[in-house]
C-alpha cells in the first residue's frame, strides 16, 4: 500500500495532535489523583512486587478514588493506539526522508517503525496486568511481568520518539541532489 507524502504529513499531524491533547487531559487527572491519594496510575508501571502494588490499591479503596483511577486506566487504552499512530506515522516520516530509495538503512529504519506498535501493546499488556491486580490479589510474578513489559514500552517510545525527532528535523533540512 502506498501512501502519499501528504496524507502521511495529514495522518502524523493529527494523531501526534490527538496524542498530545490525551496526555495533557491525563497528565490533569494524574495529578488530580496523586494529590488525592499520594499516588497516580502511572505510579504503577514501577512496581515490581506485590506488596508495591497493594499499598497504592489501598490507597485507592474509597469510591471516587478507585473511579478516578479506573477511569485514568480506561483512558490510556484509548492513548495507547494514538501515540502508537503518532510515533508510527512519525518514523514512517523520517524513511520518507532519510531514506527513500531501497537499501539497508531503509531496512533498517523499516523495521524501526515497528517499535511504537510494539510499545502500544506492551502498555496495553502493562495495563492488563496491573487491572488484573487491581482486581485481584497482586502477586510478585505478574508484577514483575508488569515491569517487563513496561521496559518494553519505554524502549519502544524511545525509539518512535527519536525516528519522530528526526523526520522533523528533517523537514528543517535540505535534501542532497546526487
Amino acid at each position: 500500500m502506498q501512501l502519499s507524502r501528504k496524507s502521511l504529513n495529514a495522518y502524523w499531524a493529527w494523531t501526534s495532535a490527538g496524542a498530545v491533547l490525551m496526555l495533557i487531559v491525563m497528565l490533569i487527572l494524574e495529578s488530580v489523583l496523586k494529590a488525592r491519594t499520594g499516588f497516580a496510575t502511572a505510579d504503577l508501571q514501577f512496581v515490581s512486587t506485590g506488596y508495591g502494588l497493594r499499598v497504592i490499591i489501598d490507597h485507592w479503596l474509597s469510591q471516587p478514588k478507585a473511579a478516578l483511577a479506573g477511569f485514568i486506566l480506561g483512558l490510556d487504552y484509548l492513548f495507547m493506539p494514538l501515540y502508537g499512530a503518532a510515533l508510527f506515522f512519525g518514523s514512517l516520516a523520517a524513511i520518507d526522508r532519510f531514506a527513500p530509495a531501497r537499501g539497508s538503512l531503509r531496512a533498517l529504519l523499516s523495521r524501526l517503525t515497528l517499535f511504537p506498535i510494539g510499545a502500544a501493546l506492551c502498555d496495553a499488556i502493562e495495563n492488563a496486568l496491573s487491572l488484573s491486580m487491581l482486581n485481584q490479589s497482586p502477586s510478585n510474578l505478574l508484577a514483575s511481568f508488569a515491569l517487563e513489559a513496561t521496559a518494553g514500552k519505554w524502549l519502544g517510545i524511545a525509539v518512535g520518539v527519536l525516528l519522530t525527532l528526526a523526520a522533523v528535523l528533517g523537514h528543517f533540512v535540505k535534501r542532497r541532489r546526487n
